[in-house]
């Protein structure tokens, strides 16, 4: 078990996650606040790094691509402040934040995570019902559907049609971009298909117009994210990801003889087929077919052979 503790948020690694707890009050940055604690498994992670300065310094976990729904719908437009996968570390906890990276690396090399990109998402999303926006308006999610309702500043062509709603199931695309500079930003959804022009996002009754006034107007990237998990093709996917896949089980060996401490070796003792019986094993455990007991039992097993 490794934490650290810091006015910025308190992580925690288990050897199999990391648990994410965004710290609370002034200089939280709003969309770390209303995506709230999230679990981050080891699967999902391509590293970790802790950059020193001189104010004590910054750990940073970087994520396979495509494993979390906030970063695809954010697509690297999100500030320092705004990344819930970064902690502002103080000077007297370096040395925490330097045993707390070792910890995660060497997890990462045990099990052989591997550093790709990956094709479904390993983490659920923020959950819903979930709001966020500003500028014009106010875009919000239960799940099902989406709701957009607009504020005085909003322009005629949008409050003449009153609040706009419609399923996810209408969603083909989401983007998220924020104010940059001059430029205003935008939360768009696209429904349907076909080529026909889109209106600026000032006057499309199927986009919020994001000024770029508040960061509170950054937590539109977290209705984006809840959406994105949830359209055509990708939430099956997701499920999957999450709850394990009910045709791998069989094909792996039955838990019971995984979980005895007594595993016999593989064929050679050698240390790739330990290696490779350790990643069956989280897979077991993932999956729900190994219970935590069982899990830990049969992972010491096979680490006392390494």
């Amino acid at each position: 078990m490794a934490e650290i503790i810091q006015r910025d948020g308190t992580w925690t690694f288990d050897g199999e996650s990391v648990r994410i707890t965004p710290g609370r009050g002034k200089g939280i940055h709003p969309l770390r606040e209303g995506l709230g604690e999230c679990v981050v498994p080891l699967s999902a992670l391509a590293g970790i790094s802790f950059e020193p300065d001189r104010r004590g310094g910054r750990l940073r976990l970087r994520l396979r691509d495509g494993a979390c729904p906030v970063l695809r719908a954010a697509n690297g437009r999100l500030k320092d402040r705004a990344d819930p996968y970064q902690l502002a570390v103080e000077k007297d906890r370096s040395g925490v934040a330097e045993y707390f990276a070792d910890a995660v690396r060497n997890a990462l090399l045990v099990e052989q995570v591997p550093t790709g990109a990956v094709d479904e998402f390993l983490l659920p999303g923020p959950a819903v019902p979930v709001a966020g926006g500003g500028g014009d308006g106010t875009a919000s999610f239960d799940g099902e559907t989406v709701r957009l309702t607009w504020n005085w500043k909003a322009k005629e062509a949008k409050t003449s049609g009153g609040p706009v709603s419609f399923p996810v199931s209408e969603v083909t695309g989401v983007q998220w971009v924020p104010a940059i500079g001059l430029e205003n930003g935008h939360l768009r959804f696209v429904r349907g298909g076909g080529n026909a022009p889109v209106p600026a996002a000032e006057y499309d009754p199927y986009s919020l117009d994001l000024w770029g006034l508040s960061k509170k107007e950054y937590t539109a990237v977290l209705v984006a994210a809840a959406v994105l998990v949830r359209l055509p093709g990708t939430a099956a996917r997701t499920a999957e990801a999450l709850e394990g896949a009910a045709t791998a089980a069989p094909e792996l060996a039955p838990p019971a003889a995984l979980a005895a401490p007594s595993v016999p070796a593989p064929s050679g003792d050698d240390h790739d087929a330990l290696l490779r019986r350790l990643r069956e094993l989280g897979d077991l455990h993932r999956a729900g077919v190994l219970t935590d007991d069982e899990f830990t039992a049969a992972k010491q097993a096979v680490l006392k052979r390494l």
